[in-house]
């Protein structure tokens, strides 16, 4: 009788620690997925950050392509007439890829980190390539 109150009460002490153990596997389960989340929301946040500085950044230097554009019209007026209309053609071709870049840049929707790099790398080459046409203009209208 001793043998089976004795095997009664380990084994009930060996459901009692497993219980306890899967209750702890949960509650620790549960803190990982919190914490989890909280760190994707931090992540979130972040990159919302880096588009909203990105979008903040590039603005400034799409106004200071419209600064320069209006800076070529007023330096085209002392040019002959030939040439005038050939670097008017070539600031209203600058204008629109500006406006363009422009549109794209507001239209953009915060699609996730993957999509953003995506979009920021095409970005930055239109801006790049619009770049050089200003700098090409420059040395064109110096002349």
């Amino acid at each position: 009788m001793k043998k089976s109150i004795l095997t009664i009460a380990v084994i009930t002490a060996t459901l009692l620690a497993s219980c306890n153990s899967n209750s702890e596997k949960v509650e620790n389960a549960e803190e990982k997925v919190v914490d989890a989340n909280i760190d994707l929301a931090k992540a979130n946040e972040e990159y919302l950050a880096e588009v909203e500085k990105y979008r903040t950044e590039t603005n400034e230097k799409i106004a200071e392509n419209d600064k320069n554009i209006a800076e070529f019209k007023t330096r085209i007026e002392n040019e002959k007439k030939e040439a005038r209309a050939d670097y008017k053609k070539k600031i209203e071709e600058l204008e629109q890829k500006n406006s363009d870049i422009k549109k794209k840049l507001a239209d953009y929707k915060a699609d996730g980190k993957a999509e953003w790099e995506k979009f920021k790398a095409e970005f930055n080459h239109d801006m790049e390539e619009l770049g050089n046409a200003f700098t090409d203009l420059g040395k064109n209208n110096v002349k």
